[in-house]
């Protein structure tokens, strides 16, 4: 049997909040700008550019502070960064059953990588700078039927990719509005996503 999921990186396989927080208060203090470090640690999902943009800074100063962040964060968020519950097993249960996991964030695609190389996971592709609707372009190019994420970007992205929308209610939106965006599936977190993989690849005909 062979078919793809797709899984969002931020709050659905990985929690890096804590590190998150403590690289923007770096940059608070290098670029002397008061950036909000629990504010956007509670509203990951989009872009940090979209973060940016709260702040009304010049371009040129938004790109400084990017390149910034991404020079520093492997050495301060990965190490604090902790798998979410049942992420590890979800990954697992996919290749378990003859599939392949590929992952499609927002994150800066080099950044997901080591991510997953620190959680000692396997994944049969990492596509990174993708937001909403933008992930379809991945999601169809690697055939994904499944993507799994945390936000309504992600359900947003499913849709247009034509994938089933499996939304886990560990990131900055609730369940009950998870399934108001018009997720097809909402599980309070990873843990039952094998025995749910399960459930549907009876259903589903490959």
């Amino acid at each position: 049997m062979s078919f793809t999921v797709g899984f969002d990186l931020d709050m659905t396989l990985i929690d890096p909040r804590q590190g998150m927080i403590e690289v923007f208060a770096v940059l608070a203090d290098e670029f002397g700008i008061p950036l909000d470090g629990p504010g956007f640690a509670n509203r990951l999902g989009p872009p940090l550019s979209h973060e940016l943009a709260r702040y009304d800074l010049d371009e040129n100063l938004v790109q400084a502070i990017i390149a910034r962040y991404r020079a520093i964060y492997p050495g301060i968020a990965i190490p604090r960064t902790v798998p979410m519950p049942g992420a590890i097993a979800a990954l697992e249960s996919v290749s378990a059953r003859g599939g392949r996991a590929v992952v499609v964030t927002a994150k800066y695609g080099p950044t997901a990588c080591k991510h997953l190389e620190t959680l000692g996971v396997q994944v049969a592709a990492v596509v990174g700078d993708l937001w909403s609707t933008g992930k379809a372009v991945a999601l169809q190019e690697y055939g994904a039927e499944v993507y799994v994420g945390d936000h309504l970007g992600d359900i947003t992205g499913a849709r247009a990719a034509d994938a089933l929308a499996v939304a886990v209610a560990t990131g900055p939106i609730s369940a009950a509005d998870l399934a108001a965006a018009g997720a097809d599936v909402v599980l309070e977190d990873l843990t039952r996503f094998p025995e749910w993989l399960d459930s549907y690849l009876l259903a589903t005909v490959h």
